[in-house]
C-alpha cells in the first residue's frame, strides 16, 4: 500500500511544493505559507459548517444543562434526549472534528515531502527523483532552500518561538469556540480541551520539522480569522457587564437585573393589551359634580317631582 500513498498524497505534495516555490522567488517558506492558505480555501465549506456547528452547541448549552439536572440519575436517558436535542437542532456533535480529520493526510503528506525535499544526503535525492513528474522545471528546482526567516524548515525549531506561536495560537482559537458554563463538571471538560490541544501541537512542534509547524501556525491563524468574521470574538473578550457591589457576584447581579427588566416589560405589554383600562382597586366611582355622591334609592322614586 506505500506505492499507492506514494502515488496519490506524497508525489503530489512534492511536485506542488516545487512549482509554488519557483513561483515564490525560490522562498520554500512562502511555498507552505501558499499551500496552507490554498488547503484551507478549499476546506472553507467545511470549515464553515464546523463554526456554525459549534456556535449552536454554544446556544444549546442551556438545555443541555437542563437536561443534566433532569436526568442526573439515568444517564441511557440523559443519552437519548440529548441526541434527540442535537437531531431536532439538525447538529452533529462529532462534526467538529471533520476539519481536522481531512488535515490529517496532508500533514502526513507534508511532512514525508519536507523530509525529501530538504533531504542532504545523495541518496535522499536520489529517493526525490522518483516522485518528480516529468516537467523540465522541476528537475532544474532541485535542491531547495531550507532557510525561511530565523527557521531551518527540515528541523524543529530550537529557539522555541514557533512551537510556542502554535501553541498560542491555538489556544486563542479554542478559547474563542470554548462555551461559557456554570455546570462544574462541563467546566473542568471545556478547561481540559482549552489546554490539551495546544499542549499536544506545542509539543508536536517541538519534535517535527518546522515546517509542518509552520503550516499549523498559518491555518489556525487563518480559522481565527475566519471564526471572528463569521462569529466574532466569542468568549475570547469577556462580555461587558454592570457594575456590582461588593459581595454579590456579577452573574447573579446580571441575572437579577435581566430578570427585572424582563418582568417589567411583560407587565407593559399586558397592560396595553387590556387596552389600559387597569385601575387601582382603592379606588371607586368618580364622584359628581358637586362633589359628593349620591346613592340610588330604592324603588327608583323621584322626590323632585313632589312638591311640599
Amino acid at each position: 500500500m506505500g506505492w499507492l500513498w506514494d502515488t496519490i498524497a506524497v508525489g503530489p505534495m512534492v511536485n506542488i511544493l516545487i512549482v509554488l516555490t519557483q513561483f515564490l522567488f525560490g522562498s520554500f517558506g512562502l511555498a507552505i505559507i501558499a499551500l496552507t492558505v490554498i488547503v484551507n480555501l478549499l476546506m472553507y465549506p467545511l470549515t464553515k459548517r464546523q463554526i456554525n456547528s459549534t456556535r449552536a452547541m454554544q446556544e444549546m448549552q442551556p438545555k443541555l444543562a437542563e437536561l443534566q439536572k433532569k436526568y442526573a440519575r439515568d444517564k441511557q436517558k440523559l443519552a437519548q434526549e440529548q441526541m434527540r436535542l442535537y437531531k431536532e437542532a439538525g447538529i452533529n456533535p462529532a462534526g467538529c472534528l471533520v476539519p481536522m480529520l481531512v488535515q490529517m493526510p496532508i500533514w502526513f503528506a507534508l511532512y514525508q515531502s519536507i523530509i525529501r525535499l530538504l533531504g542532504d544526503a545523495p541518496e535522499s535525492l536520489i529517493d526525490l527523483a522518483r516522485f518528480l513528474y516529468s516537467w523540465p522545471m522541476l528537475h532544474t528546482a532541485i535542491p531547495l532552500g531550507s532557510r525561511f526567516l530565523w527557521l531551518n524548515l527540515a528541523q524543529p525549531d530550537a529557539t522555541l518561538v514557533l512551537p510556542l506561536l502554535v501553541g498560542g495560537s491555538m489556544w486563542v482559537q479554542q478559547k474563542m469556540v470554548t462555551p461559557p458554563t456554570t455546570d462544574p463538571r462541563q467546566r473542568q471538560q471545556s478547561q481540559m480541551m482549552l489546554w490539551m490541544m495546544p499542549l499536544m501541537f506545542g509539543f508536536f512542534a517541538l519534535q517535527f520539522p518546522s515546517g509542518l509547524a509552520l503550516f499549523w501556525f498559518v491555518s489556525t491563524l487563518i480559522r481565527i480569522l475566519m471564526q471572528y468574521f463569521m462569529t466574532g470574538w466569542g468568549n475570547l473578550v469577556p462580555q461587558r457587564t454592570r457594575p456590582v457591589t461588593a459581595g454579590k457576584s456579577p452573574s447573579a447581579e446580571l441575572v437579577r437585573s435581566d430578570a427585572g427588566e424582563v418582568a417589567k416589560k411583560e407587565e407593559k405589554i399586558a397592560y396595553e393589551a387590556s387596552g389600559g383600562k387597569r385601575q387601582d382597586r382603592g379606588r371607586g366611582r368618580p364622584e359628581s359634580p358637586g362633589g359628593t355622591r349620591r346613592k340610588p334609592r330604592r324603588g327608583g322614586d323621584n322626590r323632585s317631582g313632589r312638591t311640599g
